[in-house]
């Protein structure tokens, strides 16, 4: 495929400037806190010696974004997942607050999803929605929308510093093999797989961006390229539009099963979230 030789020759020009600007001695740090932004890679990612945070493939001045909260425009929706926190909805009279009187106690939670319940593989907008449900009454948000996005952020923050530890044996095995196939399943017109990219080629520059390993440690993560917080399930899905191949569904097994894989992938990192990407 034309679009896979030009990863080739790309890697044959770049590979050196840009596994330069991957392995710089740059650090991240929000008010004096040092996120850890490499760290050896698992065992089973046995492609990669060191994992990067997807920070240390952007430009200074989208790094300098989120080395300062007040600067970070992802603090717009922070605020507004504190008022959705707050929010009494549904037939029960509840906020999510009504339970969980201080969000600080989901300080923890983020390191550990998606994770497996009862047999189910989980991810933080599942714990979400089955709270509004199950204990507000209230309806579902949209899986990737506005408000989901907003509090998954607000609750990611409380581990922001913390190291993903994401569990991929036990009853967790089956969907992190699923998730694994699925990372190297080549799919679309342009027969790429998830690794051609974040694996084969990360540190290259294609068109106008600079390949990451495609680490979802700091997600819901605000892209300067849409203005608004995204998701995990999102990206993915832009990911796969963009090879030209029909996305699987957001919020659905595939993209959990990715999901999982991905950010065990990371394991050792630090919890950004919430980052700033191009």
């Amino acid at each position: 495929m034309e679009f896979k030789t030009l990863l080739t020759s790309a890697t044959i020009v770049a590979l050196s400037a840009g596994l330069a600007s991957a392995q710089d001695d740059s650090i991240l740090a929000v008010d004096g806190d040092v996120i850890k932004t490499r760290a050896a890679a698992p065992a089973f990612a046995e492609n990669l010696d060191t994992v990067y945070s997807g920070w240390h493939f952007r430009s200074g001045e989208t790094q300098a974004l989120q080395m300062d909260d007040f600067e970070n425009p992802a603090f717009v929706f922070v605020d507004q997942g504190i008022d959705l926190f707050d929010k009494v909805e549904g037939s029960e009279g509840k906020a999510c607050a009504s339970c969980h009187e201080d969000v600080a106690d989901f300080a923890g939670l983020r390191p550990t999803l998606p994770r497996v319940e009862n047999g189910e593989l989980v991810t933080m907008e599942n714990l979400v929605n089955e709270c509004r449900t199950e204990r507000m009454g209230a309806e579902p948000w949209k899986y990737a929308g506005g408000q989901m996005t907003a509090v998954t952020a607000l609750i990611g923050l409380q581990s922001r510093g913390m190291s993903i530890n994401v569990a991929v044996d036990g009853d967790a095995a089956p969907f992190f093999e699923r998730g694994k196939d699925l990372y190297y399943q080549r799919v679309g017109q342009l027969d790429m797989a998830c690794s051609n990219c974040h694996e084969d080629n990360y540190g290259v520059m294609i068109r106008a961006d600079h390949l990451s390993q495609g680490q979802i440690n700091g997600f819901p993560t605000y892209r300067l390229k849409n203005a608004k917080l995204n998701s995990a399930h999102a990206r993915f899905k832009g990911c796969m539009s963009n090879i030209r191949a029909t996305p699987f569904k957001v919020g659905g097994d595939e993209f959990k099963a990715l999901e999982l894989y991905l950010a065990a992938r990371g394991n050792g990192l630090s919890v950004e979230t919430p980052s700033v990407r191009n």
